[in-house]
C-alpha cells in the first residue's frame, strides 16, 4: 500500500497531496460548531487518508477533490459528528458558490489562479488592477500581478550586483501572502511602458501665470499617470491685489484652485481613477476666510481635499484670545489684524459642518523636516499623511499586521514582522530606481532624497485579536510599540543598504548627518489610509479603527460590498455566540454596544469608529507620530450629534500632543459618504442641534464689493432682522448672520 502523493484539481491539472488542507478544512467546522479540540480534526484527516490509500493503491491512479471531499462528508456522518457535517456541507457549498463567481469575475482559465485574495478583493482588482486587452479582456491573473509587480520591482537589484532572481522570489512571496502591498500606482504600472509608481507628490505655485499653469500641466501629468498632488497656494498674492504688469487686480488663489480643479474633473488616472488634489493655504494668508469657506455648499472643489496651514504664532494668539496678522505674501508686509478667535470660529463651523477644511500644523511638519537645507515644506499629499518639498514624490506601502499575529496565540510575532519590514524596506528603495518619473524635476528631486513611506494597515483587527481595545491605554502603548518597531527596523534597513547602495544623494547638510546616521533614505515611514489595498488584504485600513464590525461599502461607481470583520465572526464561533440573527442586527447598526447578550468582555475589545471618543482617537494618532518621520492620515471621528465644542477640544488636544494634523469627520454630515452602516442614503436624517451661536458661513470684509440696496451695518445690528429673507440675525466675534439663509456682514 503506497501513499497518496497527488491530487487532481477541478482544472484538471495534478498537484501535490497535502493532507495537512484536509485537516485545516475538517477543523474550520468543528470550530464553527463550538469545538476545541483539533485532535479530533487530526484523527478523520487520517481516517480519510487511510480509506484513500485502500482505494488508489496505484500511483497512476489519482483522487480528485470531489471524490476526497465526499468521502470527508462519508466519514463525518458515519462518525455520529451530524453537526460537523452540516458545517462542512454549508462550507463546501459556499466554495462552489465561491468558485462559480471567480469564474464569472476572471473567466474559467484564470479563476484558480488568484493566490490568497478574496471575493471582494477579486472585484476590485478586476476592476482596477489587472491588466486588460484593447478589447477589455483580462490578460493576466492576480498571480500574474503579483509576479510582473515583483519583477519588475527586483530587476533595480543588479544596477547593485545582487542577485535579483532571489530578490523576486522574496517580493512575490511577501506580496502573494498579502504580507505587504504597495501603493496602488505601483500595483497598476509596475512594469508596464507606463512605469509610474508613486502616489503622492507636491508641486509649488508661484506667484506668475506662467509658474501657475506650469504647475497646472505637471498636475495634469500626474494625474493621468496615477498619482495624487497637494498644493500650497499660500505664494499667490490675494485677491484684487495689485498686478503691476497689468494694471490690474489678482483674482486670489482660490480662483486659481478653481482651475486646478475643473481640469482634474476631466483626467482619469491611467484611466482608472480621479485625480485628487490637496490645496493648502496659509493661516496668515489674507484670503483665509474665503478658503475656509470655500467648500461650504459641498459642490465647489469636488476633487480637492484643503486644508489649512497653521503656525505656531496663530496658536499662541488664539491661546491668548488676540489678535494676530495677515500677510500680503507678495511683498510679505503684514496687511492688517484680526482676531484668531474668529478665524478659528469659521474654520471650525466648516468642519463640523462638511469635515473641510482639516488643519495642518506646518511649524510642527517644518521641526521635523530632515532636509532643512533644501528648504521648507508647504504642503502633503491629498491625504495629508505625506508632506513632501515642492517636486518631491514619494512612494508608499503597508504591512498587514494581520500576518504578524501567531494564530491562535494572541501575541506578536516579532521576528516575522521584523523580516518583513527588512524586505518591504528593500522593495520601496528599488522603487525610486523603477520609477518612472512625469516630469524631469521630479525625478531629480525624489532621487536626491530617496524618501520612501512604509506603514502598516490592518493595526485594529491585531488589537481584536490581541484582546486589547482601542480606546485604552493599553491599546495606545500597543500602537506605540508596534510603530517604533517597523521604524527602527525599517531605519536599520535602510542603514544597510547605505553601505553598499550609498546614502541619499542629500544626506550631506541633512540632520541624519548631524548624527552621524548614514542611511538610504531620508525618511522610511509613514502611514497611509490603505483604503484600497487594504481592501486587497482583507485588513483594516492603516491605524484607523473599523468603521463597523459589519458595513456596506460604496466603491467605483456605485458597487457595494458587504463586508464582515473576520476576526470578530471568529470570535463569536469560538465562544458558540454566532447566529444569522445577530449577524444581522450588526449589519444594520456597525457596532455590538447595545447588544445585550454579549459578554461585556466582547464588546469592550471589538469596539468600532463609532464606539471611540475623539480623545481616544487623537491619542493613537499621535502615539504613531512619535514613530513616523513623514506624518499620519487619520480621521478623528464624531457621532452626528457632536457639538462645534467637541470639535474645537479635538484641535487643542491634537496640536498640545504634536500632531502634524488633524482631519475630523462628523457621521453623516455629507451625503453619499463612503462607509455605511445598513442601507446606503436610503434613512432620513435630521440635524443634531447647535449652539446658538455659530461663526458665519460667509464674511464680507471691508475690502470687498458689498451687495447693493442693504442696510448700514449698525442698522442691522439694532434691527436683527435679516434684510433678505426677514430672518433672525445672530452675532459672533462682531459679525451677524443669518441661520435661514446665509446672509452675513461683519465689522472687521
Amino acid at each position: 500500500m503506497s501513499p497518496i502523493k497527488k491530487i487532481q484539481k477541478r482544472d484538471g491539472h495534478i498537484a501535490e497531496f497535502d493532507q495537512g488542507k484536509i485537516t485545516e478544512a475538517i477543523w474550520k467546522a468543528v470550530q464553527s460548531v463550538g469545538g476545541t479540540d483539533r485532535k479530533q480534526a487530526e484523527m478523520i484527516s487520517n481516517q480519510v487518508t487511510a480509506v484513500l490509500e485502500v482505494f488508489f493503491k496505484d500511483e497512476n491512479d489519482i483522487p480528485n477533490v470531489e471524490q476526497i471531499q465526499d468521502l470527508v462528508e462519508k466519514i463525518l456522518i458515519e462518525g455520529g459528528h451530524a453537526k460537523t457535517a452540516k458545517s462542512y456541507i454549508i462550507y463546501r457549498q459556499k466554495r462552489a458558490e465561491e468558485r462559480l463567481q471567480r469564474e464569472m469575475i476572471l473567466g474559467k482559465e484564470m479563476a484558480d489562479k488568484n493566490l490568497n485574495f478574496s471575493m471582494n478583493a477579486l472585484q476590485v482588482l478586476e476592476r482596477r488592477y489587472l491588466l486588460k486587452n484593447e478589447k477589455g479582456e483580462l490578460k493576466e491573473t492576480p498571480e500574474d500581478l503579483i509576479r510582473r509587480v515583483a519583477s519588475a520591482i527586483a530587476a533595480e537589484d543588479e544596477k547593485y550586483g545582487e542577485n535579483a532572481d532571489d530578490t523576486e522570489e522574496k517580493f512575490c512571496k511577501m506580496m502573494g501572502n498579502l504580507e505587504f502591498l504597495p501603493n496602488s500606482p505601483t500595483l497598476m504600472n509596475a512594469g508596464t511602458e507606463l512605469g509610474q509608481l508613486s502616489a503622492c507628490f507636491v508641486l509649488p505655485v508661484g506667484d506668475s501665470m506662467e509658474a501657475i499653469f506650469d504647475a497646472l500641466k505637471q498636475a495634469a501629468l500626474i494625474h493621468k499617470s496615477g498619482g495624487g498632488t497637494g498644493f500650497s497656494f499660500s505664494r499667490l498674492r490675494p485677491s484684487n491685489d495689485i498686478v503691476r504688469s497689468t494694471t490690474g487686480v489678482s483674482s486670489g488663489p482660490i480662483s486659481f484652485m478653481k482651475v486646478f480643479d475643473a481640469a482634474t474633473e476631466v483626467i482619469k488616472q491611467g484611466g482608472k481613477r480621479r485625480g485628487a488634489n490637496m490645496g493648502i493655504l496659509r493661516i496668515d494668508h489674507p484670503d483665509i476666510i474665503d478658503f475656509v469657506q470655500m467648500k461650504n455648499d459641498m459642490s465647489t472643489l469636488t476633487n480637492f481635499n484643503i486644508s489649512v496651514g497653521v503656525t505656531d504664532k496663530f496658536m499662541e494668539a488664539l491661546g491668548k484670545g488676540s489678535e494676530y496678522e495677515l500677510i500680503n505674501p507678495r511683498d510679505g508686509k503684514p496687511v492688517k489684524s484680526i482676531p484668531a478667535r474668529m478665524v478659528f470660529d469659521v474654520i471650525l463651523a466648516n468642519a463640523w459642518k462638511n469635515g473641510d477644511p482639516g488643519l495642518i500644523f506646518i511649524d510642527e511638519i517644518n521641526k521635523h523636516n530632515v532636509v532643512k537645507h533644501l528648504g521648507d515644506i508647504e504642503a502633503t499629499n491629498p491625504c495629508g499623511e505625506q508632506p513632501l518639498l515642492g517636486y518631491e514624490s514619494c512612494n508608499l506601502g503597508s504591512i498587514n499586521l494581520n500576518k504578524a499575529v501567531k494564530e491562535d496565540e494572541a501575541e506578536m510575532d516579532w521576528d516575522k514582522l521584523r523580516e518583513i519590514v527588512h524586505t518591504a524596506t528593500h522593495f520601496l528603495d528599488n522603487v525610486i530606481d523603477a520609477n518612472h518619473y512625469p516630469i524631469p524635476e521630479i525625478a531629480e528631486q525624489s532621487r536626491k532624497t530617496r524618501k520612501i513611506g512604509l506603514g502598516i494597515m490592518g493595526f485594529a483587527d491585531v488589537l481584536y485579536q490581541l484582546g486589547i481595545p482601542y480606546n485604552s491605554d493599553e491599546g495606545v502603548k500597543m500602537g506605540e510599540k508596534i510603530m517604533k518597531f517597523v521604524r527602527d527596523e525599517a531605519m536599520e534597513k535602510s542603514i544597510d543598504m547605505a553601505k553598499t547602495r550609498g546614502v541619499f544623494p542629500a544626506w550631506e547638510g541633512s540632520e541624519h548627518e548631524k548624527t552621524s546616521r548614514k542611511c538610504r533614505n531620508a525618511c522610511v515611514t509613514t502611514v497611509a489610509p490603505t483604503g484600497t489595498i487594504g481592501m486587497l488584504a482583507e485588513a483594516s485600513g492603516g491605524l484607523e479603527p473599523n468603521f463597523a464590525l459589519a458595513f456596506i461599502k460604496n466603491v467605483m461607481d456605485g458597487t457595494e460590498l458587504i463586508y464582515t470583520n473576520q476576526f470578530f465572526e471568529k470570535e463569536l464561533k469560538k465562544r458558540n455566540l454566532y447566529s444569522t440573527d445577530l449577524m444581522h442586527k450588526v449589519t444594520h447598526t456597525g457596532s455590538i454596544q447595545n447588544i445585550e447578550r454579549l459578554p461585556e468582555d466582547i464588546k469592550r475589545v471589538f469596539v468600532t469608529a463609532q464606539d471611540i471618543t475623539p480623545e481616544w482617537h487623537i491619542r493613537m494618532q499621535a502615539a504613531f507620530q512619535k514613530h513616523v518621520d513623514s506624518s499620519v492620515s487619520k480621521t478623528i471621528n464624531f457621532p452626528q450629534n457632536a457639538s462645534i465644542e467637541d470639535v474645537e477640544r479635538s484641535y487643542w488636544l491634537a496640536y498640545k500632543l504634536k500632531c502634524k494634523g488633524i482631519t475630523i469627520y462628523r457621521d453623516k454630515s455629507r451625503e453619499g459618504q463612503v462607509l455605511n452602516i445598513g442601507e446606503v442614503n436610503k434613512r432620513e436624517q435630521k440635524e443634531p442641534k447647535v449652539r446658538e451661536v455659530i461663526p458665519p458661513p460667509i464674511l464680507v470684509l471691508e475690502n470687498r464689493e458689498r451687495p447693493k440696496n442693504l442696510p448700514v451695518k449698525k442698522e442691522l445690528f439694532e434691527s436683527k432682522e435679516c434684510p433678505e429673507c426677514k430672518g433672525t440675525l445672530q452675532l459672533s466675534e462682531g459679525c451677524i448672520l443669518c441661520l435661514n439663509c446665509g446672509f452675513s456682514a461683519c465689522t472687521v
